[in-house]
């Protein structure tokens, strides 16, 4: 019995002196920062709509005057297969004619020592990208996820306001979207030293790299002394920016430069020319008329052109009516009395008359519309002014324009460093 009771002694103090020796180790691993590590699962990393990491990526670039059947065979696609993947193809989902030079593309193929490719991707921009499946010869197209994040910027012009958007760290391209938005309000030729802007707006992210696309949440812009606010504001389903009184930014254009006319000549890229008897670019519309017939600039704006051309327009006059658009008038018999490069123009102003001078076989106006340098068809252009803010959404339009002004007027300007 007693033998019994020692060994029950014993057993109690090598239990307990473990439970001691256990819960310092536990006690030491505590302090060490030591924990149990939880096996948490992995997320599957997808890009271009496949399970990337499966995959050995060979990432590469259209190199110059490279086919896409060239450049699947340099990856030792054979004919046959190259052949099935182009012409599966459908040009609705992408024309494989119009592989450009530099564009990313990238093959995946089998982690194995075999290495069976499985998919060819052709990106065709930043955001959209094909799928070549090289097992299926399915040819489909997605888009790359994107976010978009909300910035702002203020600067002040010393030289241009390219220059400006470059300082104060924002892209110079939203100095073009500044432009078409204040087109008709602000000459933007006629910028000086000291105008200011300040902008809120959104940029749009893919893969998590910036790419050139906005939208502008509001804007202001002081030229000399004048103020100039655009509220965007979403009336009748359209979005449109309309200045601190709720009235559009966008102006308007007269729907043909003459009274009474016939279109004896539409915009194309291809037009049988009666003169000179092939076919070649029409950038314009023409207006059959009779001789003598009035002329009007379409819109406001200043005459920065006025000439003769014997192998093309014969008399002609070209108006800058802002930063975006131009317009011209060909063929004129003659121009209004005292009228002169510099001169304004009002909208509806007599600039000449309809003629047949130049490469013409007959009196008629070859009317032409130029957007920020390209030509354009006079026939799409907006021709009445929109609407402004509607008395049902003047309570919204004015509580959104309060909000947006306050928190443009704490936009900190960012300033050029002199360089010393």
């Amino acid at each position: 019995m007693r033998g019994w009771i020692i060994l029950a002694a014993v057993t109690f103090a090598l239990t307990i002196g473990l439970w001691i020796v256990l819960s310092d180790k536990n006690h030491d691993a505590e302090l060490i920062g030591e924990t149990p590590v939880e096996e948490t699962a992995k997320d599957t990393v997808y890009r271009f709509g496949l399970p990337i990491e499966y995959f050995d990526v060979r990432y590469d670039t259209v190199a110059p005057r490279q086919t896409l059947a060239e450049l699947l065979m340099d990856y030792g696609l054979s004919a046959s297969k190259v052949y099935a993947l182009t012409s599966h193809c459908p040009d609705s989902v992408f024309d494989v004619r119009k592989v450009r030079v530099g564009q990313p593309c990238a093959l995946l193929t089998d982690m194995d020592s075999i290495a069976t490719p499985r998919y060819f991707v052709y990106e065709v921009n930043v955001k959209e990208y094909v799928v070549f499946d090289l097992t299926t010869d399915k040819v489909t197209r997605g888009i790359h996820p994107s976010e978009w994040h909300e910035r702002t910027c203020g600067g002040v012009v010393e030289s241009s306001l390219w220059n400006a958007m470059v300082v104060s760290d924002a892209s110079p391209q939203l100095a073009v979207l500044l432009s078409h938005i204040f087109g008709w309000t602000i000459d933007f030729f006629g910028i000086q030293k000291g105008d200011e802007f300040r902008l809120i707006y959104e940029q749009e992210y893919v893969e998590g790299r910036p790419i050139n696309n906005f939208h502008i949440n509001a804007a202001s812009f002081r030229a000399s002394d004048s103020l100039y606010y655009a509220i965007p504001f979403v009336q009748e389903g359209e979005e449109l920016f309309y200045n601190e009184k709720g009235n559009s930014l966008e102006g308007a254009f007269l729907k043909a430069p003459l009274d009474y006319y016939r279109i004896s000549s539409r915009f194309t890229n291809s037009r049988y020319h009666p003169v000179l008897k092939r076919y070649r670019a029409h950038h314009g519309v023409d207006y059959a008329a009779p001789t003598g017939t009035p002329v009007y600039a379409i819109g406001s704006g200043r005459v920065i052109d006025k000439g003769f051309q014997a192998n093309g327009g014969g008399n002609y006059v070209k108006i800058r009516h802002n930063s975006t658009y131009t317009t011209t008038y060909m063929h004129l018999s003659r121009f209004a009395k005292g009228l002169k490069v510099g001169d304004m123009v009002a909208q509806k102003e007599v600039i000449g008359y309809v003629g047949s001078t130049g490469l013409s076989t007959g009196p008629h106006l070859d009317f032409r519309v130029y957007e920020n340098g390209k030509p354009i068809n006079p026939l799409t252009i907006k021709s009445q002014p929109k609407k402004p803010i509607s008395e049902a959404n003047k309570a919204e339009f004015l509580m959104l324009r309060d909000s947006l002004v306050r928190r443009m007027s704490n936009i900190q300007f960012t300033l050029q460093t002199p360089v010393e």
